[in-house]
């Protein structure tokens, strides 16, 4: 798939006006098979939607183009010529051949393989060879929709998958585009960009992307998928890790690395688009530590993780060591890798049984299976040997020391549900980062003299016993960002109620102090730790 040629180069543009033209979204497959089938996909199971395109076409006569690139795309099935061309005039059928879309004949492509293109037999059914699915979003910059084209899955196949495997939109690929950073920068990073969703999401708030891959066939999807949408500010390179950008140095690091961890046991799959071939967590701390020397002053790396429990180390102990530049040896003067600002949540914490189960089936094994058994004993076996007794899961912000000296070193558990607004979280980020950068920079001194407000998405709960007048509990929740839950005391409380941009912070904890007959310099010394505590979390914003 040579994406620099003039001939290809025409038909992505034909491709692009096609899908146009066939109103292919999000919006309009759902309108064609309901929200149940799009739930039930979303379980890897088509019936639903097969039945309700099968009874479409039955009472309109014809195929919809739309439905026609769903059927061939999503839901993996053949279609004929006639329907095709129908739904891809300008393209053809044979530039859908040549594009390496759709192959003539039955028999189904090796998982992951490529065929040349070539001329489909007009009498036989076209079957797809990519899967290509429409994609939306909302962020920052506003609604977006783009088509993702990706190696075809278990679905389609009807097998495990292949070990090449170039994998589409997935959960770990929704969760880190909604936590990117949106602020604008030169220059960004994605490493390891498989079907380059992560590198497309930062074209929208930088001038220049590099893409890295390990795989060649998932740079070329990722270049297909990048002009198919009209993208054109990522550059793709070839190679492992940091190799393609050494000396290079970015203002924004993403990664979904190839974090999963593996067993290095003959007979194991090993999938490319999830398994970096080191041993444990050995992966995660390889782009850790070379995101220090990557990252601008000031520059900020996300990515997403597992790391380790092991029967002798908290896992954020270990973490905590991959943060730090490594103490230099006497007389060797500083260690060029500097230590690392981050702010590291675990979201998820799972027993090695259940984590190897998840990854098993998420190769395509069925449980019950003879295979399914020979794995699960190969992961457990890989874990009990290296004295694993847990698996964290979660989100790694890491960022090169600014030039202020503030610091942030913040490792934190925070199991449970998103807020209500998960594709936001990337704006709560950045300004959770800015706040506590000047809040930490503020001595108390100047602390009392910022005019704090209540962030907009922020209730307060009370409870009460029947027949008493003051609550016996009081809470403060947060309906987006990361959905915190902050317990109050009487006088904190009092202090967020009053925090409305008029008054400074130390005019209202002398009015409390008055109030609550308390001494104002200990009251003070009590209540601006937790002030800046629920600067940080968002909870409470400084002035502009």
């Amino acid at each position: 798939m040579q994406l620099n040629s003039s001939v290809t180069s025409a038909l992505v543009d034909q491709l692009r006006a096609d899908l146009g033209a066939a109103h292919y979204s999000v919006s309009a497959l759902t309108g064609l098979w309901g929200s149940e089938a799009d739930a039930a996909l979303r379980r890897n199971q088509r019936v639903p939607a097969l039945r309700a395109l099968t009874a479409l076409r039955t009472k309109i006569g014809r195929a919809e183009p739309s439905a026609t690139l769903a059927w061939l795309f999503v839901l993996g099935l053949p279609v004929t010529h006639a329907d095709l061309a129908a739904a891809l005039p300008s393209l053809s059928v044979a530039g859908a051949v040549a594009l390496g879309l759709v192959a003539g004949g039955n028999a189904a492509a090796a998982p992951g393989a490529t065929e040349k293109p070539g001329s489909a037999d007009a009498d036989s059914p076209l079957r797809p060879l990519l899967e290509l699915r429409p994609y939306s979003f909302v962020d920052e910059h506003g609604a977006g929709s783009w088509w993702i084209a990706s190696d075809l899955g278990e679905l389609a196949l009807g097998r495990p998958l292949g070990e090449t495997h170039v994998l589409g939109v997935g959960g770990a690929s929704l969760t880190l585009s909604g936590l990117l950073i949106p602020t604008r920068v030169q220059t960004a990073l994605d490493l390891g960009t498989g079907c380059g969703i992560q590198a497309m999401h930062a074209a929208r708030h930088s001038d220049h992307v590099v893409a890295t891959d390990i795989s060649v066939r998932a740079l070329e999807l990722a270049a297909l998928n990048a002009q198919l949408n009209g993208i054109g500010n990522i550059e793709f390179r070839l190679g492992s890790l940091f190799e393609p950008v050494a000396g290079e140095r970015f203002d924004h690091i993403i990664s979904n690395p190839p974090f999963v961890i593996t067993p290095r046991t003959e007979g194991v799959p090993s999938y490319e688009y999830r398994d970096g071939g080191l041993v444990g967590d050995a992966l995660v701390e390889a782009v850790v530590r070379g995101a220090a020397g990557h990252l601008r002053p000031g520059g900020v790396a996300q990515l997403l993780g597992n790391w380790e429990y092991r029967t002798d180390q908290d896992a954020f102990d270990r973490l905590d060591l991959w943060l730090d530049a490594p103490k230099a040896e006497p007389g060797a003067g500083p260690h060029p890798r500097p230590v690392l600002d981050a702010w590291i949540i675990e979201r998820e914490v799972q027993s090695p049984a259940l984590y190897a189960e998840t990854w098993i089936r998420d190769g395509g094994t069925r449980p019950g299976t003879a295979d399914f058994d020979r794995l699960y004993g190969a992961w457990l076996d890989d874990f009990e040997a290296r004295g694993v007794s847990r698996v964290g899961f979660g989100y790694m912000l890491l960022r090169s020391p600014a030039a202020d000296g503030t610091a942030l070193r913040r490792l934190e558990r925070l199991p449970g549900a998103l807020g209500h607004n998960p594709a936001g979280i990337g704006s709560h980020l950045a300004g959770c980062l800015a706040a506590h950068d000047r809040q930490t920079a503020a001595d108390d001194g100047l602390l009392s003299r910022m005019r704090l407000t209540v962030a907009s998405d922020v209730t307060e709960e009370r409870h009460y016993w029947p027949g008493q007048e003051d609550p016996t509990l009081m809470t403060l929740h947060q309906g987006g960002g990361f959905g915190r839950s902050v317990p109050l005391d009487t006088a904190l409380a009092a202090l967020v109620g009053a925090c409305d941009g008029d008054l400074d912070v130390g005019s209202i904890v002398s009015a409390l102090a008055q109030l609550l007959d308390a001494d104002e310099g200990e009251l003070a010394t009590e209540l601006l730790p937790g002030v800046r505590g629920l600067i940080d979390d968002g909870f409470l914003l400084p002035p502009a």
